[in-house]
């Protein structure tokens, strides 16, 4: 599952992103991916370990909704089970 969010740029700077990404690693534990930064710049990659879906689930959309609070636009969301 991935979501891609957005802020509108202010003035001349490139928009920001948030890219959110769940995935499960080889030993059946899930991983929660967190992707910041500019677009066209460095970026900062973080990684949070669950050991179920639910859980990780449960911290994804809890990023999500901290960023949609904060003025993001969810762009793209990929996934069986893509929350909205």
């Amino acid at each position: 599952m991935r979501l891609l969010l957005q802020q509108r740029p202010q003035g001349n700077e490139a928009p920001r992103f948030v890219q959110l990404q769940l995935q499960s690693d080889l030993f059946g534990q899930w991983e929660l991916v967190r992707e910041t930064g500019q677009q066209g710049a460095r970026s900062t990659l973080r990684r949070e370990q669950f050991i179920n879906h639910a859980s990780a689930l449960e911290a994804l959309e809890k990023a999500r909704d901290q960023h949609l609070s904060k003025g993001f636009q969810l762009m793209f969301a990929q996934g069986v089970d893509a929350p909205r």
